[in-house]
């Protein structure tokens, strides 16, 4: 497999290159030309700086990102993995940073610290893009890619119980009450955007004894070996896909969304405003089983997450290697 060359500068290097203030970080030196993306080099003398939180799914997207700046000809500084989401989200309000790929519930709960979703996808990311303008950030449009909450199932209950819908899984819970056994985190067992609100939302009345609270990573392996129904996942995990798991559509939008989108600092987007034409058609076509299948090379298949971003611009056609 092809393998980038990282290069690593000193501090002083890395803040002369930048130009905004971080102490570490390493250039981005992946040797790509323009696809279908960047074509004319319309970000040619920019120095930018993308970052991303440090799990998989954004490691993943942010050097996305960063590769399709650099076939559009900017020099880019990786700040990617940093821990938690506030200090990625700092980073670029505060200027220590240009872009990220950001999720529109996440910014209106945690960030702008509203209480209520938006059922709406489209809705949400423009409320999230119009209460952010104030902040000097700018958010362009999102992909479709949700990566939200979900209960799913293996084949074999799939195939038992036919159920596609949460509102199929709340008239299995009336019809069959035994038959729905639930695996979740003890945090979505108690949040008001977890169960209680779901059972609300769905009029389920699931019996404490049918609901079993586990860690993250032992809810897919439980699901999928059928120790409970349906186990609690998130929609863009690669665990999905590795294991072969149904996911119930949320078919009455309990939910909330939490589409990615480019986070752009206002004042680089002014600056270089071809950000947002190099980054459109990239963000189009990141879906959840996109999502499901880059993850899964990461977390299932041990891959490097930027050679899985690079291999899948390559491989759509976005960027070309020399």
């Amino acid at each position: 497999m092809r393998r980038r060359t990282r290069v690593l500068l000193a501090a002083s290097l890395l803040l002369a290159s930048a130009g905004c203030g971080l102490t570490s970080g390493s250039p981005m030196v992946d040797d790509v030309e323009p696809g279908s993306i960047g074509k004319g080099r319309p970000l040619e003398g920019a120095d930018l700086t993308v970052t991303s939180k440090e799990f998989t799914e954004q490691l993943v997207l942010g050097a996305i990102m960063g590769i399709a700046f650099q076939a559009a000809g900017a020099e880019v500084l990786d700040r990617t993995g940093i821990q938690g989401s506030v200090g990625t989200r700092a980073a670029v309000e505060n200027g220590d940073a240009d872009a990220t790929y950001e999720y529109t519930g996440t910014a209106w709960i945690t960030y702008l610290g509203n209480s209520r979703p938006i059922p709406d996808p489209q809705q949400q990311w423009a409320a999230v893009k119009a209460a952010d303008a104030k902040k000097g950030l700018t958010w362009l449009p999102p992909a479709p890619m949700n990566n939200t909450y979900a209960l799913a199932m293996n084949q074999a209950n799939f195939k038992k119980y036919r159920t596609k819908t949460l509102s199929e899984v709340a008239a299995l819970s009336k019809s069959d009450p035994g038959a729905v056994t639930l695996c979740v985190e003890g945090e979505f067992a108690n949040r008001a955007d977890g169960l209680p609100g779901l059972e609300k939302a769905y009029g389920m009345d699931i019996p404490a004894r049918n609901v079993t609270q586990m860690d993250t990573g032992i809810i897919y392996t439980q699901a999928a070996k059928g120790a409970c129904t349906y186990g609690e996942v998130f929609t863009t995990d690669g665990r999905i896909k590795s294991m072969n798991l149904v996911v119930m559509e949320d078919d009455r939008a309990f939910f909330p969304n939490y589409n990615a989108a480019p986070m752009v600092r206002t004042a680089t987007l002014k600056e270089w405003p071809a950000i947002a034409s190099v980054l459109d058609p990239v963000t189009k076509a990141l879906t959840n089983d996109v999502a499901r299948t880059l993850n899964a090379k990461v977390d299932v298949d041990g891959e490097d997450p930027h050679q899985v971003a690079l291999d899948w611009m390559v491989e759509k056609g976005f960027v070309k290697e020399n």
